[in-house]
């Protein structure tokens, strides 16, 4: 019988829909411990930076003595870098029994793909690509970007047999086209939407500083309109939710929207691991309320297709619903 709680994400069961994302929350075995005994149905681990490596490589070069030794310490640092995180993976599987996923922040297909095997090799459950490159270039076209994502995994593709998950943003001129080229590729899912470090001005000292960086619950309006329209678009795509989940309500939506699983994160910071406990809690007296058996029942159920009015989904302008207002 199908536990009420359950779900499948990238071919891989759940317990529940409930993934911690990719933070300092997850970047130490003794956190991830806390996270599933408080009930996490999975971890997406603190992720391997592509650009971290090569700064601490650069950072060792530009101190060396000899220039002879740059490919040494290049490969050194690379693989220090790695091994650190291999021993993550690893240990977290050695003691929570829960899915963990590693994530990959990268902008390039280069040097860190020769690593995905053996991150595969150390257990992990699936990987995560974390991929955002800004669109500086004045000559390059909107697809060019996109091609880069394709590109990474494409490349990644060769290298492993786990299934892969891409983060992305939303800055994209034609996000379910992207998503339906990915998952021809051969990705198993999407999260929706990446949230990014954002600069800040101090007016004060004229010094560039970082903006916020927890969501809100208001944030949600962001993924909640993508996720009703592409699980119905890219139906075979799995979809995890991610920004602005900071409660049981907000993970309803987002599955009625048609998520698999959502990804919390900036709650946790505030109110602690535990909270884990209570959203399963109060998502679990929600489904008794509706007298829903299982997340199965409702998924998708306020999708863009499975709605009266689909067009609820594509309406982006105030002034259809205030233009009365005085």
């Amino acid at each position: 019988m199908m536990d009420k709680l359950e779900t499948h994400y990238l071919g891989i069961k759940l317990k529940n829909p409930l993934i911690v994302s990719s933070s300092g929350l997850t970047g130490s075995v003794a956190k991830i411990e806390k996270l599933a005994s408080a009930g996490a149905g999975a971890v997406v681990l603190k992720s391997l930076f592509e650009e971290q490596i090569r700064k601490e490589a650069g950072t060792m070069i530009n101190n060396a003595n000899y220039p002879e030794a740059e490919d040494y310490i290049m490969a050194y640092a690379r693989n220090n870098a790695v091994d650190e995180y291999l021993r993550l993976i690893e240990g977290a599987k050695a003691k929570v029994d829960i899915p963990v996923i590693p994530s990959i922040n990268c902008i390039t297909s280069r040097e860190w793909i020769s690593f995905a095997e053996n991150i595969q090799q150390a257990g992990a459950d699936a990987i995560e690509l974390n991929v955002f490159v800004l669109p500086t270039n004045i000559h390059d076209n909107g697809s060019a970007y996109e091609e880069i994502y394709i590109e990474i995994l494409d490349a990644l593709l060769d290298k492993i047999t786990i299934p892969i998950s891409i983060k992305l943003g939303q800055h994209f001129s034609n996000i379910p086209a992207l998503i339906n080229k990915l998952h021809a590729r051969g990705a198993k899912g999407v999260v929706l939407f990446n949230r990014f470090y954002a600069p800040d001005i101090d007016i004060n000292s004229l010094n560039f500083t970082s903006a916020e960086v927890f969501s809100s619950p208001a944030d949600i309006r962001f993924s909640l309109r993508w996720v009703g329209i592409i699980s119905s678009l890219v139906p075979k795509i799995d979809i995890c939710a991610s920004t602005g989940i900071h409660d049981a309500d907000g993970m309803a939506k987002q599955i009625l929207a048609g998520a698999r699983a959502v990804q919390v994160c900036s709650v946790l910071y505030k109110k602690g691991p535990e909270f884990v406990r209570q959203i399963l809690a109060d998502f679990t007296s929600w489904m008794d309320k509706h007298n829903f058996e299982n997340i199965r029942e409702f998924r998708g159920r306020m999708s863009y297709k499975n709605i009266p009015d689909p067009s609820v989904f594509e309406r982006a302008q105030f002034m259809k619903y205030f233009s009365s207002m005085q």
